[in-house]
């Protein structure tokens, strides 16, 4: 098999300059975002992980509730305050469903815009996403990663495969909420990885692709297995960028990207096989079919059906962020000009959040016993 040239990514060129106005407009935004995260952590965080003593269903709405108020504040900040147009296109999304989603990985920041669909659908607060287990140890969004519920890997088999077995286990009740996000690349697209992937593809017979990597199947066919009957659908989603592929600090000082276009497949689950060699198969013919779809979009500048989702509502976006906001001012006045236990809650509310994602503790529900409200299970 021939090995393609990569779609090249070498434009440095941003949608819009870097003024002034932008650069201290996000020096802002990102003083709001980590005053905020750190507020609702602390307050919000310690509470709700104890929860879990009497419920993990009950733990799961009330922090999907909270946090989601903090996470509506990326999609404004991306469609209203950036003024990236977001264009969703394919299969219309149905409201509430428990879903699988398998997204290509263009970019450090694709993961963030799968919160703008998830924000429309009511459903902000039940993604999860597999990530590397490094992000996890980050300060601060370590913790909300693990209040969260997200699955770090470290990308061995088989040391995470027994992770994610268990922690899978955990989203088995119908009754939970969940949007499993799921990047089957396990890295990001660049022109260097690219080369490496279809070079292997070459030589062992697999397509050659030039827009996404060789998925690879096994978590894939894990989430399936371990989550089979109780999913809905998997949404199989294709992120394309106007221009240049977005960085973090793009989008928090708004110099891109200018479009963002998702294309969303929705496949019922029935309809996917079960076996995993069957499974691996539909999934390298599903990132086939991404392929052309990049390929189709980059030269054409659009996707097939597009309009498929409304946009967001700038009311309830501003609604949303002053709740936030004040939320936050609150928690600021009680922890540094008010009592004494306040400014001690916050040292120890710290402490618990280091320790408990630092060595992914959840304390262990209680199913019958008083004397198990004491013990802890590790994972």
């Amino acid at each position: 098999m021939e090995v393609l040239e990569p779609h090249k990514t070498t434009d440095r060129q941003k949608h819009r300059p870097l003024t002034p106005f932008r650069l201290i407009r996000g020096l802002i935004c990102l003083m709001v975002f980590f005053s905020t995260s750190f507020m609702f952590l602390i307050y919000f965080g310690p509470s709700t992980s104890l929860t879990q003593l009497a419920s993990r269903h009950y733990r799961r709405k009330v922090t999907s509730f909270l946090f989601s108020l903090w996470l509506a504040l990326w999609p404004f900040l991306f469609e209203k305050i950036n003024g990236t147009k977001v264009v969703f296109s394919g299969d219309a999304v149905p409201a509430k469903e428990r879903v699988l989603i398998i997204a290509n990985h263009s970019t450090e920041v694709d993961w963030m815009y799968l919160w703008d669909l998830a924000l429309r659908k009511g459903c902000l607060g039940s993604i999860k996403y597999i990530l590397k287990r490094s992000l996890m140890k980050l300060p601060l969004f370590g913790w909300g990663f693990h209040i969260l519920e997200f699955i770090s890997v470290d990308r061995k088999w088989e040391v995470d495969e027994p992770v994610m077995r268990q922690m899978l286990s955990t989203f088995r009740d119908p009754r939970d909420s969940l949007w499993l996000a799921l990047f089957p690349e396990g890295t990001d697209f660049t022109e260097q990885k690219c080369l490496k992937s279809q070079k292997f593809a070459a030589e062992v017979g697999l397509p050659v692709l030039t827009n996404v990597l060789l998925p690879k199947t096994r978590g894939f066919c894990l989430c399936l297995e371990v989550l089979q009957g109780s999913l809905d659908s998997v949404y199989d989603i294709t992120i394309a960028y106007k221009h240049q592929c977005p960085t973090f600090m793009d989008n928090v000082f708004g110099v891109g990207p200018s479009e963002v276009h998702i294309h969303v497949r929705r496949i019922p689950v029935k309809d996917i096989p079960t076996s995993d060699s069957e499974a691996a198969t539909w999934l390298m013919n599903t990132f086939q079919f991404k392929d052309q779809l990049l390929s189709d979009f980059r030269a054409h500048g659009h996707s097939p059906n597009e309009g498929t989702q409304r946009e967001l509502s700038t009311l309830n976006c501003l609604v949303n962020f002053t709740i936030v906001i004040s939320l936050t001012a609150i928690f600021t006045y009680l922890t540094f000009s008010s009592s004494f236990w306040f400014k001690t809650y916050v040292i120890l509310a710290c402490a618990f959040l280091a320790l408990v994602s630092y060595f992914k503790i959840w304390p262990l529900p209680i199913t019958g016993s008083f004397t198990q409200m004491f013990h802890f299970k590790k994972i």
